[in-house]
């Protein structure tokens, strides 16, 4: 979960020896590497399994109420990141796994019973419940061939004081999110989460219908937009959250006996420079979902191809994310992608050419226009106006996001295209995105996204 990997970002904001041996200090410690055999091949730069576990039954009554943690603790991993950080130490690479992957566990001893079994199908998730760290670390480089150098575990009461403890994380979104499962319920906006919110906003599944799929894409949000406090706040500089946030890992976070003071403080330095823009974000790859398996239930299965060539690429240390040549201005959240919106502009005014400005402009941002704008029948139009037709209003509000103090005017069955009046009032398209872009990547390279494409701008 994000907090785990945050023993990295945090490191990274300059802290000392001193500092990091009170936070090894405080981390439980796990032989997730005992007695393995028959890795894969190591790799360049260093692969670390993040785990977030089911630890509800360490939070309070009034907290389990609050934030709908009823029931028994499932014993599993409720969240699945490879993170990878590149051999210079300028990259750090995300790839969230199903906790629903279908997934074939080796020979094993049970960690509860010491009963031995043979390999057998199971949800991912069942690993850690069958054989802890150990187990889960055996099944995901069997999966993905990609040697684990290092693992780290967080639970729900770490996750949520952590959060507090950076003082909230920016959140924003295009349209309404409610979960009647976890008790979230965010309007449309920008949002500071504390960590109960926070906790809620990265578990909730029953938001848009993408079940597990939706909720990593969220997860990884929330991670970009961590990197992004941590980095660009300075919340670590003041010592006495810096020791607010150490207190709420402590205890709560276990990693491998051989990730102690020194490896941690090396890595630390090295990706002190690490930002949201040098961090990235993927998941692996999907052919179908909803694949019931006798025994097991619904999961979800990967598409191989796609899936190994994403694994190569960590294990080549190659980037997943196609980077611009320059750094892009952070761009306004919409609902709906400018992709998919249908644009038509006439120049309202006497300016020559501003039609063709706005045209070229919407296009640049993303919009689907049709290139060849038109004179209105009006030129003296002052305010810039959008028409559309009610059923997409939706797109029109996404559209007039990119056009600062622009007019809203329904107009019944025009249809899906837009119609945009440029007016005398008009100076600049505002950059504009969807909450979950699709990046343009050449064909069959994995898809990604860097952290400050997904950050609120």
């Amino acid at each position: 979960m994000a907090t785990a990997l945050s023993v990295l970002v945090l490191a990274a904001g300059g802290i000392g020896h001193a500092v990091v041996t009170s936070l090894d200090t405080g981390i439980g410690r796990v032989d997730a590497f005992k007695d393995m055999k028959n890795r894969p091949t190591a790799g360049h730069g260093t692969n670390i399994l993040v785990v977030g576990t089911d630890g509800r039954d360490k939070v309070t009554p009034a907290d389990k109420a609050r934030y709908r943690l009823g029931g028994a603790p499932c014993n599993c991993t409720d969240t699945i990141m490879l993170a990878h950080i590149s051999e210079d130490r300028k990259r750090a690479s995300l790839v969230s796994l199903p906790r629903d992957s279908y997934a074939e566990l080796p020979e094993h001893t049970d960690a509860t019973t010491g009963e031995r079994h043979d390999g057998h199908p199971v949800k991912l998730n069942a690993a850690y419940a069958e054989g802890g760290a150990n187990l889960t670390v055996r099944t995901v480089e069997r999966m993905t061939g990609v040697k684990i150098d290092h693992y780290l575990e967080i639970d729900f009461t770490s996750f949520m004081r952590t959060v507090d403890a950076v003082g909230g994380v920016r959140i924003c979104t295009a349209r309404p999110i409610k979960d009647p499962y976890t008790g979230l319920d965010l309007p449309a906006g920008t949002h500071t989460l504390d960590g109960g919110k926070a906790l809620q906003y990265v578990r909730s599944r029953h938001v848009d219908g993408a079940s597990d799929l939706g909720r990593m894409e969220r997860q990884q949000r929330f991670v970009a937009a961590l990197i992004d406090r941590v980095a660009g706040s300075g919340a670590l500089l003041n010592p006495v959250r810096f020791r607010q946030v150490l207190d709420a890992m402590a205890g709560s976070v276990r990693a491998d006996r051989g990730f102690g003071t020194e490896q941690m403080l090396a890595l630390a330095k090295a990706m002190r420079g690490l930002t949201a823009a040098s961090s990235e974000f993927t998941s692996v790859p999907v052919a179908a979902t909803g694949m019931r398996v006798e025994g097991i239930g619904s999961t979800v299965r990967w598409d191989a191809p796609r899936a190994q060539e994403l694994f190569a690429a960590l294990r080549e240390d190659r980037p997943l994310a196609t980077r611009p040549v320059k750094a892009e201005p952070r761009r306004t959240v919409v609902d709906v992608p400018p992709r998919n919106i249908r644009v038509q502009v006439y120049n309202g005014t006497a300016v020559r050419g501003l039609g063709a400005r706005v045209d070229a402009a919407l296009r640049a941002t993303g919009f689907d226009t049709t290139r060849t704008p038109y004179n209105a029948d009006r030129r003296d139009t002052a305010r810039t106006v959008v028409r559309y037709d009610p059923r997409w209003d939706r797109s029109a509000k996404s559209l007039a996001a990119a056009l600062p103090g622009a007019e809203l005017r329904a107009v019944a069955g025009q249809g899906p295209l837009m119609k945009v009046t440029a007016g005398t009032d008009f100076k600049a398209v505002r950059p504009v995105r969807a909450e979950s872009p699709a990046p343009a990547r050449p064909s069959g390279k994995p898809e990604a996204l860097t952290g400050d494409q997904v950050v609120c701008p």
